[in-house]
């Protein structure tokens, strides 16, 4: 692996791309929209979370992530999650072992309409989670590409450095832009996390329309299952 976490050459590179390949074929079950800690599932499996500001296209690129249509609920109102939502990804198998996690869809931020009660009642639900998952392998912070780094997502930033949460910022919508366009928005985010200590330093630019940038995603998610046993899961195949 390279300095970034990513393959060195291609051979090496085109197992990580079929790693991530065969993960997310695997089944992906909805479990239960959390609203408190309480409601939290046992810390079992290795997780991942997704983040990002109102209407950024979280739900669509979770839906092209596990290849589902309706996986994860669009809606054209900014800001309708207002839960946790728990998603297992992974084979099932009669004994439940075999290589899974969680998949974690929270709610989304920076909605203008929203109340400072409900802003306020959004950053304790996250925090509380974020510092509370022992399991939390890192979060998914996605950012429109159309706009580049934004005032709330520079909040959010400082809020997993906070809590020492890793995370790795994908660009959404990569198809609005034209290649110079979107060429400029990498690189500016790239220069922006290098402010973060808690950010990881790959950025990856996708389009839930394109697939552009899918196949990366799926395998960097899938690197962060520990003990996972590609020869057993493509002799599965």
């Amino acid at each position: 692996m390279d300095e970034k976490g990513g393959p060195e050459d291609e051979a090496e590179h085109a197992a990580y791309l079929e790693q991530g390949r065969w993960l997310f074929a695997q089944a992906c079950d909805f479990l239960l929209g959390v609203v408190s800690m309480k409601q939290l599932p046992p810390m079992d499996l290795p997780e991942v979370a997704f983040a990002g500001r109102s209407n950024v296209g979280k739900s669509s690129l979770v839906n092209a992530l596990t290849g589902r249509k309706t996986l994860a609920r669009t809606s054209n109102t900014p800001g309708r999650t207002k839960e946790l939502n728990y998603f297992r990804l992974g084979p099932h198998t009669e004994s439940g072992e075999g290589p899974a996690l969680y998949l974690v869809d929270l709610p989304g931020y920076g909605y203008a309409r929203e109340t400072k009660t409900r802003v306020e009642a959004w950053t304790d639900l996250v925090m509380s989670y974020l510092q509370g998952r022992a399991n939390l392998q890192r979060v998914i912070l996605l950012i429109d590409s159309r706009h580049g780094v934004k005032p709330n997502d520079r909040e959010v930033m400082s809020l997993l450095d906070k809590a020492a949460v890793s995370y790795l910022a994908v660009l959404t919508k990569a198809d609005k832009l034209k290649p110079s366009e979107l060429k400029k928005v990498v690189e500016a985010t790239a220069a922006e996390l290098k402010k973060h200590p808690a950010a990881h330093p790959e950025v990856i630019a996708t389009s839930s329309v394109t697939k552009e940038g899918i196949a990366e995603l799926r395998a960097h998610i899938t690197a962060l299952v520990p003990d996972l046993d590609m020869g057993s899961a493509l002799a599965e195949r």
